[in-house]
């Protein structure tokens, strides 16, 4: 498919796309399970890639400069969410990098492309001890993570655990441990045990029917939630210390919401959140802080043509831990 990015304004920066992650939210997004879609519709927003051009006031970056943008390409501005740096709480609606209406008026098309063309503002400068291939899913799953985890004082002496070990989750094991928490890990998939514990998870815990958590009541001072299916809250919940908090940052379709029950949160006084990702300038600490504490996604790398395979890879759970594709590769 070929289609034309907007012509180069004053403040923007046209990045050459080198990679590309593959989120759920690519997945839904197409699928429908967020909402009716226009197509034609390109996904993609974690994106990777080096300066090709700049605009006449552009000054924060140069031609060759290894940048990347992550799942916001715009907001108002003027709110005083965006003025307090919050641009992903935008009151007016941020511009999403794809499936949005830009500025221009035209449905914004994502990252699973060559090129694409993003205001000074919502552009990331990546580390450079940090590879561009493994750049680009910080940008959408590291910040998913790092925001929660930072907004709810995960430290040293506290014990967290994290649910779900997919693309989010191996990454939220990683930025809670090197934040100096106690992790544990809770999967489905056994066979991810090892691995959890390689990323940090001192526990791992493994989520089937049945399987027995009492020993773990009011254990953790923050979970973070990175299922992206229906699951059963009340089996979670009551895992946290008196006032801790339950942050859910995997969303799934929309039709199949999670429940839990009445008392459930009552009697610990305990709190059910949702975290949406990161303002630009938390995502650029984010990623210095990745840089500093070597935190990097476990990656596969695959041509633009094995894009089919990956997403049914992904639905099946058998993506170890982040699909990502070589735009300058087709197979």
């Amino acid at each position: 498919m070929k289609f034309q990015r907007r012509a180069l304004g004053p403040k923007d920066v046209a990045i050459k796309i080198h990679y590309c992650g593959v989120c759920h939210s690519d997945i839904h997004t197409i699928h429908g399970d967020w909402g009716k879609i226009h197509y034609p519709q390109i996904v993609g927003h974690e994106i990777a890639g080096e300066v090709v051009a700049i605009g006449s006031s552009v000054s924060k970056f140069d031609v060759g400069s290894r940048v990347g943008a992550g799942t916001m390409v715009d907001s108002c501005r003027h709110c005083p969410e965006c003025l307090r740096g919050a641009e992903n709480y935008c009151e007016n609606g941020n511009t999403q990098t794809y499936a949005s209406k830009g500025r221009d008026g035209t449905i914004t098309q994502g990252g699973y492309s060559k090129f694409i063309v993003v205001d000074e503002d919502f552009v990331l400068s990546i580390p450079d001890s940090i590879e561009l291939s493994e750049a680009g899913p910080l940008l959408c799953a590291g910040i998913t993570c790092y925001s929660p985890l930072r907004y709810w004082s995960v430290a040293p002496r506290k014990r967290v655990a994290v649910l779900g070990l997919g693309g989010l989750g191996h990454l939220a094991v990683q930025l809670a441990t090197a934040m100096g928490a106690e992790v544990t890990a809770v999967t489905t998939s056994p066979d991810k045990t090892n691995d959890a514990h390689r990323f940090g998870a001192k526990d791992v815990l493994i989520n089937k029917e049945g399987a027995d958590f009492s020993k773990y009541k009011r254990a953790f001072d923050f979970i973070l939630d990175t299922i992206p299916y229906q699951h059963d809250l009340d089996r979670f919940i009551p895992l946290l210390k008196r006032d801790a908090t339950l942050c859910r940052v995997g969303v799934g379709k929309l039709t199949t919401p999670n429940e839990y029950g009445q008392m459930t949160t009552v009697l610990s006084r305990t709190s059910l959140a949702g975290s949406n990702t990161g303002g630009i300038r938390e995502t650029q600490e984010m990623l210095d802080f990745c840089a500093i504490q070597k935190i990097k996604p476990q990656i596969t790398k695959i041509p633009m043509n094995g894009i089919n395979d990956a997403w049914s890879k992904v639905i099946a759970k058998q993506a170890r831990y982040r699909f990502v594709m070589d735009m300058d590769t087709t197979g």
